[in-house]
């Protein structure tokens, strides 16, 4: 992996399996405005955040408690020029134990410093991954964007 990608890391008490459940429940830790399906290989799903964030995701990796890879198909993120800036990239979580815990580490490949959105993006994965994915993790419940909150801008 290029080490430029957007790439953060947890560790936690629970189980890869646990951990690779959470990551696969989409809806409890992104967005519940998740179309589609989100777990198992070949799934596609979509998420649309307001009128500035669509993007459609297929699962191309799925390795039970070990590594979800998702190939970015479609995209537009009218906040940028170039807004297919994220189709053709990957998002990879790699679940690995590391001693008595579990390490995720995400990453989304070909989100870059280079480019328009990083700021933006790898602000917004951070808070998605090291906050609510985390907390889904550890206490069962995440902080998704919700519905309702999609409803109001």
């Amino acid at each position: 992996m290029n080490k430029q990608d957007f790439t953060t890391s947890f560790l936690v008490d629970q189980s890869p399996k646990e951990v690779f459940e959470a990551i696969n429940n989409v809806r409890a830790w992104w967005t519940e405005g998740v179309e589609g399906n989100t777990e198992k290989l070949n799934d596609e799903f979509s998420v649309q955040f307001w009128n500035v964030h669509y993007s459609k995701q297929k699962l191309i990796e799925v390795v039970p408690y070990s590594k979800i890879v998702w190939l970015v198909t479609e995209s537009k993120l009218t906040f940028i020029d170039d807004e297919g800036e994220w189709t053709g990239t990957r998002v990879v979580f790699d679940i690995n134990k590391k001693g008595e815990q579990t390490e995720v580490r995400f990453t989304h490949i070909g989100l870059v410093p280079q480019g328009e959105c990083y700021n933006d993006c790898s602000n917004a994965w951070s808070g998605y991954i090291n906050n609510s994915l985390k907390n889904l993790v550890t206490t069962g419940v995440g902080n998704p964007t919700t519905k309702e909150e999609l409803l109001t801008k």
